[in-house]
């Protein structure tokens, strides 16, 4: 490959070559060091290929041979540069575009995070920004290890950081803790019971601390206590002489009536596009933002519509330059009316989403009595839904002072 490479930079021929005595001319080029490759039979005649070098050589070894040589083709980079001679700016302009890509090589131009859910990238951007780490920073000023360093000391939910250049970007991945408590620890390890959260019945009930004060087909109403918080100690006489106090844990079914109601109205204004509208084409350098055309109007109402695409070199040479085209269209507004199945069947996936976002909790429906009535202008979904939903929250135990007992008392 190497070779190959070499032979085009230099330039090299392929030259059809018809003597009386070939193998006389063969020997002289081998010994003068001419060098010829590619050697094949073509009637009386033989085609090789040469190089250019090799070719002035020639000269003295055609003279006492009488063989007479034709130039068939002509490859290499000097043959391309010498026919394209008079195309000097095309040259330049290539060249330029090299110097100014190797130039936006040299620095980041894009910052991309990933694994963020609790945190924005433009939190992390603005917290990089104070450090001096920017879109535009040179790449030999990044140092990636005291960026893990930062983000780490600024982020207490961040366990993992790693940073890297990859291209013109800047690579940040983050890890963060999906285990993290939302209740403050201190306020977890205080006693706490157990009570309703809502009326209904409940169906089942798993305690794992604290005393259970309801079963299983018990009817219970907000506020009720369900799990106390305080254990009873007793003495041999099963007499109380005091108190142990936990979290409460449990698991609590109840089952519960849900009312649900929506009502739509079945008039709206629909949007008719016309044909009329307007276009801005813009080509963008950072900050810097040249355009043509325009978008100024007079609709009375009109819809915008942006579209811009940054430029990249490959997957992870990202360029300053973005392009893109800024459109108003013009619609006008018609009242229209929806029919009953439209009606029926926006109302119905409402209803649906509706009852998927239950399940997602935990939710169990056991009856649905929705049903949907469509009235002359609006429309409406009500009735109830009997449901099975967990139940509880926590409430702080009442601490109970047990007067102690003397020994003549007892």
């Amino acid at each position: 490959m190497f070779v190959l490479l070499m032979r085009y930079l230099k330039g090299y021929l392929r030259i059809c070559v018809t003597s009386t005595s070939p193998e006389r001319f063969l020997n002289l080029c081998r010994n003068r060091g001419i060098l010829l490759w590619g050697l094949s039979p073509h009637g009386r005649d033989y085609e090789m290929y040469i190089s250019i070098r090799g070719f002035r050589k020639l000269k003295p070894v055609l003279k006492k041979t009488k063989t007479k040589v034709t130039i068939e083709e002509r490859f290499g980079l000097p043959f391309f540069f010498h026919k394209y001679r008079k195309r000097k700016m095309f040259f330049c302009g290539a060249a330029g575009c090299v110097m100014i890509v190797y130039l936006l090589s040299l620095f980041i131009w894009n910052i991309h995070i990933d694994g963020n859910q609790t945190r924005t990238d433009e939190t992390i951007l603005a917290f990089l920004e104070e450090k001096n780490t920017v879109h535009g920073m040179l790449r030999k000023d990044v140092d990636c290890e005291q960026i893990v360093k930062d983000i780490r000391q600024q982020f207490d939910d961040i366990i993992w950081v790693s940073a890297y250049v990859k291209g013109t970007r800047l690579m940040i991945q983050v890890k963060e803790n999906s285990d993290t408590i939302t209740m403050p620890a201190t306020e977890m390890e205080k006693p706490s019971d157990i009570v309703a959260d809502k009326d209904g019945v409940v169906t089942e009930i798993i305690t794992r601390k604290g005393v259970p004060l309801v079963h299983a087909g018990d009817e219970v109403k907000k506020g009720d206590l369900l799990v106390s918080g305080r254990v009873e100690v007793l003495n041999d006489s099963k007499e109380v002489i005091g108190y142990q106090y936990q979290t409460a844990d449990a698991d609590i079914f109840v089952q519960t009536v849900c009312s649900y109601e929506e009502t739509m109205e079945r008039a709206y204004e629909k949007k008719i596009y016309t044909e009329k509208e307007r276009r801005k084409y813009y080509l963008k350098w950072n900050d810097i933002k040249v355009s043509v055309g325009t978008t100024k109007n007079q609709y009375q109402h009109a819809e915008r519509l942006t579209e811009e695409y940054r430029w990249t070199l490959g997957e992870h040479f990202v360029l300053p330059v973005s392009h893109g085209m800024e459109r108003e269209r013009e619609y006008r507004l018609q009242k229209k009316l929806y029919g009953k199945e439209e009606v029926q069947t926006m109302l119905s996936e409402n209803f649906h989403r509706f009852c998927g976002e239950l399940e997602k909790k935990g939710v169990q429906i056991l009856e649905n009595n929705v049903k949907i009535h469509i009235g002359q202008n609006r429309a409406t979904a009500k009735g109830t839904l009997t449901l099975i939903e967990p139940a509880g929250e926590q409430r702080e135990t009442e601490i109970i002072e047990v007067e102690q007992k003397t020994e003549g008392e007892q």
